[in-house]
């Protein structure tokens, strides 16, 4: 998925976890990670100066029934032109379950920053 935005405008985000299981999920923590992948083998994730969440980068998620859906909504402010990529990454918060740790969601959200329009003289 790759969606264009300007810098300096709010970017709208929402996740929506869907259960398929035939029980209950949860707990979750949901966290949004922004990079920049530099298509070499390296990734930036060093983004504090470049992007920016109105609000909060991280949802707890407490459960999710069989068939039902959460849906997390944010909002990012891209500071710079470029290419960035989202991870959402998804983090158990029980205990005793054979889950790993931390799990990503593949493919990654792409997002070109640009330019601002200028307003015609």
């Amino acid at each position: 998925m790759i969606a264009d935005c300007k810098v300096g405008d709010a970017v709208s985000l929402e996740v929506k976890l869907t259960n398929r299981s035939k029980s209950a999920v949860g707990p979750f923590f949901l966290t949004v990670v922004p990079f920049q992948d530099y298509q070499n083998g390296v990734q930036n994730h060093d983004l504090q100066d470049a992007v920016t969440f109105i609000g909060s980068s991280t949802f707890y998620i407490s459960s999710v029934n069989p068939t039902e859906n959460s849906v997390c909504a944010g909002t990012l402010l891209f500071l710079y032109t470029g290419d960035f990529y989202l991870n959402i990454k998804f983090q158990d918060d029980s205990t005793g379950r054979d889950l790993p740790p931390a799990w990503f969601c593949l493919p990654s959200v792409h997002i070109k920053a640009q330019e601002p329009m200028e307003a015609a003289a």
